[in-house]
């Protein structure tokens, strides 16, 4: 992995988890020698994120089925998971909207998941599952999902530097 200037690194970070803290223990570590020392890092500093630094993180994550605005790179990472065979499908699309309604109506904040690899079918049934969950079981998911997205994009980062 070349070594990346301080303020690229950051803005890749920042891209990946809009959590000032996190950024900054990662940053804190740098340079790295090797992608895998930079997402070793990356994860140890994720682990655990409080709750304040998931409502901080979720702040800038498009609801699932909402097509993300702007052209920044968490928004292109947005519009790329959230492709699948069957994002066209309107009933499917409705369901998840309703679904994100009942989610944010209960736990107050919107329905995160990593939705790269997963279907909109398999997004749905993770969506309704979590539902019946108790607010303290879900806040820790939605961290585990937030650590996941990160390390996934932070990867895909380096490997586009590496090229």
């Amino acid at each position: 992995m070349k070594t990346l200037p301080n303020t690229e690194l950051r803005e890749w970070l920042g891209s990946c988890l809009a959590v000032p803290r996190w950024i900054d223990d990662v940053m804190a570590r740098a340079p790295f020698a090797s992608t895998a020392a930079l997402l070793l890092a990356a994860r140890e500093a994720a682990t655990p994120l409080s709750r304040a630094e998931v409502d901080e993180a979720l702040a800038g994550h498009p609801r699932i089925g909402d097509a993300p605005r702007g052209d920044s790179q968490a928004a292109r990472f947005s519009r790329g998971e959230q492709r699948s065979a069957d994002a066209h499908d309107e009933a499917l699309a409705a369901a998840i909207a309703e679904g994100n309604r009942a989610y944010e109506q209960k736990f107050d904040r919107v329905f995160l998941i990593r939705a790269a690899g997963r279907s909109r079918t398999q997004i749905l049934n993770e969506l309704n599952r979590r539902l019946q969950l108790h607010d303290e079981a879900e806040v820790r998911i939605v961290e585990s999902e937030l650590r996941d997205i990160a390390l996934l994009r932070l990867a895909s980062l380096a490997g586009k530097a590496s090229e």
